[in-house]
């Protein structure tokens, strides 16, 4: 009986940990989209031509830097590492 509660709780932390881990993937991957949404805002605004064009593109590169820094809190917040995982896998 003592193998089976040391196995199902060895079963429980090693699930604990794969959720762990898919959660920081999740927040990983929310950082780089926004990112790159950020960087495309910018680009946008670099070659915005009009008033209208630079107002819009002013406002979308405003909420791409916000929606840029929340994710970072958050990762920063979850203790997200950007380097290498054991055996050598990026994420």
């Amino acid at each position: 009986m003592a193998f089976l509660s040391k196995w199902t709780d060895k079963m429980r932390r090693q699930r604990e940990v794969n959720q762990d881990f898919q959660r920081k993937v999740h927040i990983y991957e929310e950082v780089r989209k926004a990112k790159m949404e950020w960087e495309r805002a910018y680009m946008a605004f670099q070659q915005a031509v009009g008033e209208d064009e630079i107002d819009f593109a002013v406002y979308t590169l405003e909420a791409a830097e916000r929606r840029y820094q929340i994710h970072l809190k958050e990762a920063k917040k979850e203790e997200v590492s950007w380097g290498p995982l054991p055996y050598g896998t990026h994420y």
